[in-house]
């Protein structure tokens, strides 16, 4: 039968870990940058130092075991395998909750929130405020499965997780979302009004109102401003991987060492981490952190397959309305950021808005506390 769950632990063979290493030694490094700082990209120093502690001291087992802790299944949904985690609540009535990750993450930035949601009295917070978890990773992510045709953008996904919440018995739920997350969790709020309840984003994708132009905030002059800045300096990866992601992929796939600053420099560019006038990834994740996440791409040869998801949908992002209830978490760092009054004018029904004083793109990965507060406060007015 096509819709049935099955095990799905996670085991990687040796040799793949061990040819890794054989890359990272053989590893033909670019010249430095002329700079001496990260505005040209991940600085050279940085990008040896590294790959060397991922050569040498990096250690796999220690994540695929924590993995396989948290209930791995696969099911097949459309024709394609899904991969996703299902942690159940030790309380009986703890609320179902689909989060989902985006690019250039994966189901590792919501490892240090799994606990506190899902049995929130072990972490200073009530049993009503429980959650049952389901994470999945997207099409063409880390262990689903990889579209052969086209046509697996947001919307599709958004279907596809009601499918699979569908399938895991929860008639009733609601949906968490960041960057891709974010724009498949506004996709549920708009086609899966049936069951679930809610929605939460931390990546709000909203227009600016032409009408508040004449009189803008200071939260919204900086959108602008940062609109303006994506656009001029930080953009280059998506003009590609919505363009010409195959091409992208076959450099990639060959180069450990070019997956991770593919991948890393998004960690610099979008993370909440200065620190003494310094900004730097490892000042808000470790490195262990970082490679984690790396090695959802590596392993599993997903650079071009997970670009794609910009070919499908980048471009023409849906804008429909929300009438769902929905929440909002807006953290300063951000890549785009959004009054509630630009929010509004899509999600009709905003039953929470926070704007916090930390945190950037990666919100569940960089401030794990905040994230669980903002994610309670936000479902527990629609709790049975």
């Amino acid at each position: 039968m096509s819709n049935i769950l099955i095990e799905a632990p996670i085991n990687i063979d040796q040799a793949r870990l061990d040819d890794l290493r054989a890359r990272l030694a053989a590893t033909r490094w670019p010249d430095a940058e002329t700079t001496g700082d990260w505005r040209q990209g991940i600085p050279l120093a940085y990008m040896r130092e590294l790959c060397a502690y991922w050569q040498n001291d990096y250690d796999w087992r220690r994540l695929e075991t924590r993995l396989n802790d948290l209930n791995p299944q696969q099911t097949t949904i459309d024709g394609l395998d899904i991969h996703f985690f299902h942690i159940r609540s030790p309380h009986e009535n703890a609320l179902p909750l689909i989060l989902t990750h985006g690019w250039p993450g994966s189901p590792v930035e919501f490892l240090k929130v799994i606990e506190p949601l899902s049995n929130p009295t072990a972490h200073g917070g009530n049993a009503e405020d429980a959650f049952h978890l389901v994470i999945p990773n997207l099409p063409g992510y880390g262990f689903s499965g990889k579209p052969t045709e086209t046509g697996w953008n947001v919307e599709r996904i958004g279907r596809a997780w009601g499918e699979l919440m569908a399938r895991l018995g929860y008639d009733r739920y609601v949906a968490q979302g960041g960057d891709w997350g974010g724009m498949v969790t506004t996709s549920i709020g708009v086609t899966e009004t049936e069951h679930c309840a809610a929605i939460h984003v931390n990546l709000v994708i909203a227009a600016p109102d032409p009408d508040t132009m004449d009189n803008l905030t200071d939260l919204e002059q900086k959108a602008l401003e940062g609109i303006a800045y994506y656009d001029q300096q930080d953009s280059g990866y998506s003009k590609q991987q919505s363009t010409r992601p195959q091409t992208l992929g076959y450099g990639l796939a060959d180069s450990p060492s070019g997956q991770a600053a593919w991948i890393i420099e998004k960690f610099w560019s979008w993370t909440d981490s200065e620190n003494d006038g310094k900004k730097h990834p490892e000042n808000v994740l470790s490195r262990d952190e970082l490679l984690d996440n790396v090695m959802f791409y590596w392993l599993n040869n997903a650079a071009a397959s997970s670009a794609r998801l910009y070919w499908e949908s980048f471009a023409t992002p849906s804008m429909d309305q929300v009438h769902m209830p929905a929440g909002c978490s807006i953290f300063p760092k951000e890549i785009f950021l959004c009054s509630k009054r630009w929010a509004e004018t899509r999600f009709t029904n905003l039953i929470h808005w926070n704007e916090l004083d930390k945190g950037g793109h990666f919100a569940a990965f960089e401030q794990p506390a905040l994230f669980v507060t903002e994610l309670r406060n936000c479902f527990r007015s629609i709790r049975p």
